[in-house]
């Protein structure tokens, strides 16, 4: 997708991965095979593979350029992680993220702000590269926007979890002092500003933005398939508090229905952006694109 313009604010996709991840009823305890045959005409091919019938999931960053600074949201799985969970991302090298992201016209260096709106790796991983035997910091003038409250989770977690998220990916930012902790709900500037959407974590945050009348929101973990527009009471097994998941995300479904702000995710399918649509007590997922959606 080419650059999307919104006011004076540019928007860029980076893709560290995208295609068929898992089968539905791997998410969703309520994905039976007669729960999803209704849905199935409009996520097939474009949210369910046809042949396999996995999920099509992106793993991507947004780089967001306003007046006044280049922000990084979310920065996907990274290189040489620990990731015991996950064999397919653990000690993962190569790929082309970080050729990708200059490909948009934004080096490391360049970066202002890196926001994480949350703290699984999948959505920090990128924050610090291996150098040397240690960690630092991927982008060295950034400073890394965490919501305090994410990161006391993540420190707890990390006291029982294999995988080293917290200690590859975050302790270094915050020992490199790049880190600043703020509250959920903390604006940036006139144009950016944090908001509360705890369930998938408990510190878990959108991120909106405004410019010149037009509005839009990332939403990372929010939702992770177009399945749950549909099905908005329907929360993936990596939900922490899948009940207060289940009240934020209809909140937040019907916030954007009635703001007619454009919606960036972070696991739809490509084009991963559109607006939020009523439809019947619930509601559809329309990219920007025209393709089919939820």
């Amino acid at each position: 997708m080419a650059a999307l313009e919104l006011g004076d604010i540019r928007v860029d996709r980076v893709i560290e991965e995208e295609g068929p991840s898992a089968l539905p009823s791997e998410w969703f305890a309520e994905a039976t095979p007669e729960n999803l045959a209704p849905l199935r005409p409009w996520l097939v091919p474009k949210a369910i593979c046809p042949d396999t019938g996995k999920m099509i999931i992106p793993y991507q960053s947004y780089v967001i350029r306003t007046r006044h600074h280049t922000i990084l949201i979310d920065t996907c799985y990274g290189n040489d992680k620990t990731l015991l969970s996950d064999p397919r991302w653990n000690q993962r090298t190569g790929g082309t993220y970080l050729s990708d992201l200059a490909a948009t016209g934004v080096a490391p260096e360049t970066v202002d702000y890196v926001f994480c709106t949350h703290l699984h790796l999948d959505h920090c991983g990128w924050n610090t590269r291996l150098r040397d035997g240690r960690w630092v910091p991927t982008f060295p003038n950034a400073k890394y926007l965490l919501a305090r409250r994410e990161v006391e989770h993540a420190e707890h977690i990390s006291r029982s979890d294999p995988d080293q998220v917290y200690a590859e990916s975050v302790a270094p930012i915050l020992e490199s002092g790049q880190a600043v902790l703020v509250e959920m709900d903390h604006a940036l500037d006139d144009q950016v500003r944090l908001e509360p959407t705890p369930g998938h974590t408990p510190g878990h945050v959108a991120v909106r933005f405004a410019s010149r009348g037009h509005g839009a929101v990332m939403c990372g973990d929010l939702m992770h398939s177009p399945i749950q527009c549909a099905r908005p009471e329907w929360s993936p097994v990596f939900d922490a508090d899948q009940a207060q998941a289940r009240i934020t995300r209809r909140a937040f479904l019907e916030a954007c229905v009635a703001t007619r702000d454009l919606v960036m995710t972070a696991h739809f399918p490509s084009p991963s952006i559109g607006w939020i649509d009523p439809d019947a007590g619930a509601f559809r997922f329309r990219y920007i694109d025209g393709g089919g959606g939820a």
